[in-house]
């Protein structure tokens, strides 16, 4: 293919893939339970967070998460007691487990009480075509409270050659909105045209069949040659793209 019909492939399907049937079988599903910004925005990340590993299981430990918060992420966040902190040790998912959680909600309500929020922490450091500035210093701030050193390893640094994967895709579901009801678009001071694609092992070998990345690792000089590539098709939505890559990878074993 060459790359006109490189791009109209790719862009049917996103076509197919950027729908509401995709919600029922995706992660994103979570954030969507919720109409309050914070609970959105604090639901999707810790789902978002989560999210490696068999599909089915990472949507029934988030709902779990869920539950455990009373069904009220930010209220829980904001009012949590160190007894509600302690039902959450029963938690675990893969090596997330409740200690973790815990840690989590402390830096969550650190966050909101003293820096504007989710949203503000991720605008306040961007860079003209990249947020993974943003994710390193989020990454900072989010454990300025108390926490284990295990729980690090759960926020990727891209700084340190990571791909981010996952805050990467939470922050597609937070800045991106095209009226087709995926992708939540809630946060309104980030533009589209800076997010980067969340390369996993699916979209990372999708993009080396269609010949869009070279590099054999999935880390973060991987990610900036595929989003170049990504943004030469579409400037001002590239990670739309990772629809078709994931659809193609999960759904249709390209």
């Amino acid at each position: 293919m060459n790359s006109t019909e490189l791009k109209e492939f790719l862009d049917e399907k996103v076509i197919q893939y950027n729908n509401q049937d995709f919600i029922e079988s995706d992660p994103v599903q979570i954030p969507h339970l919720f109409t309050q910004k914070e609970d959105i925005e604090i639901a999707g990340f810790l789902s978002a967070s989560i999210a490696w590993g068999n599909r089915k299981m990472i949507i029934k430990n988030s709902h779990k998460m869920m539950e455990l918060m009373g069904n009220t992420p930010y209220d829980f966040v904001m009012s949590h007691s160190d007894e509600d902190l302690a039902k959450l040790e029963t938690f675990v998912h893969r090596t997330f487990n409740g200690h973790d959680f815990a840690g989590f909600i402390k830096g969550l309500k650190n966050i909101y009480q003293n820096h504007n929020g989710l949203e503000n922490v991720f605008a306040k450091n961007q860079e003209k075509d990249s947020l993974q500035k943003s994710i390193s210093e989020f990454k900072k701030i989010f454990f300025e409270t108390d926490h284990l050193a295990r729980t690090q390893k759960h926020i990727s640094d891209p700084l340190n050659n990571s791909a981010a994967k996952r805050i990467n895709m939470y922050l597609r579901w937070m800045v991106r909105q095209d009226a087709k009801g995926v992708d939540l678009g809630i946060w309104k001071t980030i533009s589209p045209s800076v997010l980067s694609c969340p390369l996993d092992v699916h979209s990372g070998n999708v993009a080396r069949k269609l010949g869009i990345l070279s590099r054999k690792q999935n880390d973060a000089k991987a990610l900036l040659e595929l989003d170049t590539k990504l943004r030469e098709m579409d400037a001002k939505d590239p990670v739309k793209y990772d629809f078709a890559l994931f659809g193609l990878g999960v759904f249709e074993g390209f």
